[in-house]
């Protein structure tokens, strides 16, 4: 039985590739077979086999029988997924726990003194990227924000400031109690939460659609490249740079236009 698009494509959401997919769908098939096998009826080179078994036996999909020749068992789809999630639960616990070994060694002490050194050799201009997707700008936002000394100022859509509060509010919130201020222009709404971000923040209401721009201390900026309610999420785009002269020279005159029209 050949497995359809659908159920293709959702084992491809949890992280098989194509051969992974070919492979394990063979082998519900056969319940028991070789590489060999598998790889002719998959239609998979037969030199990609052993380690797509090998990756799937891993991810719990399988069992290897240890034979001659090897041979490999499949598992009831509901068993191999069950096992698969324990797997990916065991594996980022551990890597988790190295993570939080690693913050307290004095390994962190040593990247950290090459990462500033490598600083020193690096012009402003250079300070710069696209990030894409809002997860990893949101990311790179929170990064910013707890380096945050001064001031942080914001510039955003109505969508924007609810994402700001539903991912960043929490941050803000406490890195307004070490006296870093908080500015916010944004389109105020019956489905904004001003009342949230007035405790942390001086808020200024504007009428006019607008960008999301952010600055931190007059450091780093981010803005975005892209319009967040004509863009999935995913394909969300968004500049940084690390530029005193662009901000000061471009994003302080915007925003406190903003600010004070």
């Amino acid at each position: 039985m050949v497995a359809s698009t659908k159920t293709l494509d959702a084992l491809r959401s949890i992280g098989l590739n194509l051969y992974e997919r070919k492979i394990f769908v063979a082998l519900l098939a056969r319940g028991v077979a070789t590489a060999g096998e598998l790889s002719q009826i998959a239609n998979v080179p037969r030199s990609r086999s052993y380690d797509i078994l090998e990756s799937l036996a891993e991810k719990g999909f399988v069992v290897v029988q240890p034979s001659k020749p090897i041979r490999y068992v499949a598992l009831a789809p509901k068993d191999a997924l069950e096992r698969t999630k324990d797997n990916l639960n065991k594996k980022h616990d551990e890597v988790v726990e190295r993570i939080n070994s690693l913050k307290s060694s004095p390994i962190v002490t040593e990247l950290e003194t090459i990462y500033k050194e490598g600083l020193n050799l690096v012009q402003p201009f250079e300070m710069t990227g696209t990030i894409k997707g809002r997860h990893a700008i949101n990311q790179h936002l929170n990064s910013l924000f707890k380096k945050a000394a001064k001031e942080i100022k914001i510039v955003t859509t109505e969508g924007g400031l609810n994402e700001l509060y539903s991912n960043h509010y929490n941050s803000l919130k406490r890195i307004t109690k070490r006296g870093v201020k908080l500015k916010i222009v944004a389109p105020v709404s019956d489905t904004t939460p001003v009342k949230a971000f007035s405790e942390i923040a001086e808020m200024k209401n504007t009428k006019e659609p607008l960008n999301r721009v952010y600055t931190i201390d007059d450091k780093h900026m981010v803005f975005a490249l892209t319009d967040d309610k004509k863009v999935h999420q995913t394909q969300d785009v968004a500049f940084w740079a690390q530029s005193q002269h662009a901000i000061r020279s471009f994003v302080e005159p915007f925003f406190n236009n903003v600010w004070t029209g």
